[in-house]
């Protein structure tokens, strides 16, 4: 005989806390209160579990129970009624609690702590939102219109301002001393100083000995991207202890090879790939794409820097008199498109474009299309920031990434045996 499904849920056993939360919400359910919304069943539970919490804590602290205190103590505190209080949870909204006193006012509650208006979660929820491209005024409508809450922009202002100290230890904290390759790139942002402006932030993300990749900083600019301010920033990074990096891929900055050679006289300067393709389809027809792509591709699969320089003999004879701009585009990059021909195929495959930072500058143009503008540089950093901070939540990302990077790994470790940072011999 089959049980029926009622029979089987009757039979199942619950724990204490599963039979608890049964029981409120079918009471609930019969008073005709909602599980959620201003006044509903979510909210009250969260008064109820808070004010339990306090009124333990209170024990704890004067030692015995209400109305039970023994006449030989020590201590002459007691319990002295209670006060209002309204915290904002992002679950529930605005919950009123009554915190307990003692009459010695001694009583250091820690479930919500003195001053302490917000629970924890609000202020990731605020991050987060923040993070996103949200504004302040906007996040502060958010929290009305979900749940209920009166968050003021102010208070939104401070707590993403919280960050600002995290930020400065970030941007500031040591570096890995070898690097197997650094990708950098800038992201366009607008600020208003003044008048609304385009400002270039500057991102630069490392890939370590071991594989893993790191977002090394963000460097607020001036006018357009340029090679003056890179100086500085590689400047920067290798004050904070990075003292040399077998490659550095960039987008084809013009006067960027002499600044590299300038802070590590090693490093190869590679230019990216794919932005020399795009470049090259911007200054041709359409109708021309397809021929054009496939009389490129024997270029950057050419098995040397020699089969290359034929392939673009060849490529300039086919196509030199119709698009002579795009002869001239990969002629004027040859000297750093070329380094990467010259290493295994693994080593090829990582550093053929910029697709590393790409994402993340994907990422950061996502957040500032949402706020449009920023009112300052550090709005701005802040902002970014908080997009880096949030970035692969679940590290499933940094697997794949590992995966993909350690065959690179080992073909590194051999070419760059003699500049390998351990004490193994490749």
């Amino acid at each position: 005989m089959t049980l029926s499904k009622e029979d089987r849920d009757r039979g199942r056993q619950l724990s204490p806390e599963q039979a608890a939360a049964a029981a409120m919400v079918a009471d609930a359910k019969a008073r005709g209160l909602a599980l959620t919304g201003p006044d509903g069943l979510l909210k009250l539970f969260t008064k109820s579990v808070l004010e339990a919490a306090l009124a333990e804590e209170m024990t704890e602290h004067l030692g015995h129970e209400r109305n039970r205190a023994l006449t030989d103590r020590e201590s002459a505190n007691i319990r002295n009624g209670s006060r209002t209080k309204t915290v904002v949870s992002e679950a529930a909204g605005e919950v009123e609690i009554s915190v307990p006193r003692d009459r010695e006012s001694t009583f250091e509650p820690q479930i919500v702590k003195k001053r302490q208006r917000r629970l924890t979660g609000v202020d990731e929820i605020v991050l987060s939102l923040y993070a996103k491209g949200l504004t302040t005024g906007e996040i502060s409508a958010h929290f009305e219109e979900i749940y209920g809450a009166s968050v003021s922009k102010e208070t939104v202002s401070r707590i993403t301002d919280r960050v600002l100290a995290e930020m400065n230890d970030w941007a500031s904290r040591p570096l890995d001393r070898v690097y197997v390759a650094i990708f950098i790139d800038a992201v366009v942002v607008k600020i208003r100083d003044g008048q609304v402006a385009n400002r270039p932030i500057y991102a630069a993300i490392g890939v370590t000995v071991d594989g893993s990749k790191d977002v090394l900083g963000l460097w607020a600019g001036t006018g357009g991207e340029g090679a003056k301010f890179w100086m500085s920033v590689l400047t920067d990074l290798r004050n904070r202890g990075v003292a040399d990096v077998f490659f550095l891929v960039c987008d084809g900055l013009k006067g960027l090879p002499e600044v590299v050679e300038n802070v590590w006289p090693a490093t190869t300067v590679q230019t990216c790939i794919i932005h020399l393709i795009r470049n090259t389809f911007r200054l041709t027809s359409r109708a021309d794409h397809d021929a054009v792509k496939r009389d490129l591709k024997p270029i950057y699969t050419a098995s040397s820097a020699a089969a290359a320089e034929a392939a673009m003999d060849d490529f300039e004879e086919a196509w030199g008199k119709k698009y002579r701009a795009v002869i001239r585009l990969w002629r004027n990059a040859w000297e750093e498109f070329t380094p990467f021909l010259d290493y295994d195929v693994e080593i090829r495959r990582v550093l053929c474009s910029t697709n590393a930072i790409e994402s993340l500058n994907a990422r950061y143009r996502r957040a500032v299309r949402a706020r449009g503008h920023f009112p300052s540089d550090q709005a701005a950093l802040k902002c970014l920031y908080l997009v880096t901070r949030s970035l692969d939540p679940t590290g499933a990302g940094r697997a794949r990434w590992m995966v993909r990077w350690k065959p690179v790994i080992d073909a590194f470790a051999i070419t760059f045996r003699d500049r390998w940072p351990s004490a193994e011999s490749y």
